[in-house]
């Protein structure tokens, strides 16, 4: 479930600046609630903010995400996930990335910094990897994905992603499904369809598994990420939000 829960964050206190922040479709003060279902039940919920903060001296964004289970899920499977990102505005490629996970019996915690004029990144453990110029964590992706110019793309074009995650180069690319109406007990959307690259095997049968739905307006807020499981499917809708730049 490591997995499935790191895609989640896909999706995502100083005053913004202006300028070269306007293409963004979110600011500081954005906050977001998504709740996990697994099938017909309320499995636990995702919360999301996004604020402005000075990292290593820059003006930065700060993105945090939890998870967590509630209900007859926790008692089975507990989890207790967080992810944070410091990102630059303009870019949203990643300075630093933290991943403090508990999942079962499972937990996992790591920093890591990213230095793209070297095409390097450093773990907590002091360990180093090659990466390339354009690496990014999970939680920048979330944002990254939305800030796309939809509007020049044709069905099946593919968004090239590579992510850092779990100490390996991770590529995520998805591709461009055009448009649908989507219903969710927050209401009806039209929505953007993205459909990444998932590798068929133990969790995934094919590598069209796992769906994304951003809303098809200026705010580009994630609506719902679904999963088709080998035992089953996950889905997590948006069910709150606050702080929208429009």
């Amino acid at each position: 479930m490591r997995i499935i829960f790191a895609f989640l964050f896909f999706f995502l206190t100083i005053s913004p600046s202006t300028g070269q922040e306007e293409h963004n479709h979110f600011k500081a003060g954005e906050k977001l609630r998504f709740v996990i279902y697994y099938g017909p039940f309320d499995g636990g919920y995702v919360d999301a903010e996004l604020t402005k903060t000075i990292f290593d001296g820059k003006l930065v964004y700060h993105s945090k995400m939890l998870a967590k289970t509630v209900g007859l899920t926790d008692k089975l499977y507990k989890v207790r996930d967080e992810y944070q990102a410091w990102f630059d505005p303009e870019t949203i490629l990643p300075y630093q990335s933290l991943r403090d996970i508990q999942e079962g019996k499972y937990t996992k915690f790591n920093i890591v910094r990213y230095y793209h004029p070297d095409e390097m990144v450093v773990n907590i453990d002091k360990d180093t990897f090659g990466v390339t110029p354009d690496i990014r964590d999970m939680v920048s992706v979330f944002h990254y994905i939305r800030n796309q110019d939809f509007s020049k793309m044709k069905y099946d074009d593919v968004i090239k992603i590579n992510t850092f995650f779990d100490n390996e180069i991770f590529p995520f690319d998805m591709r461009y499904r055009g448009v649908e109406t989507l219903k969710t007990r927050k209401g009806t959307f039209e929505c953007i369809k993205l459909v990444p690259f998932v590798e068929p095997g133990r969790i995934f049968t094919s590598e069209d598994d796992m769906t994304i739905w951003l809303s098809n307006d200026r705010n580009r807020v994630p609506i719902r990420v679904k999963f088709n499981l080998t035992v089953g499917s996950v889905k997590c809708d948006l069910i709150e939000y606050s702080g929208l730049k429009y």
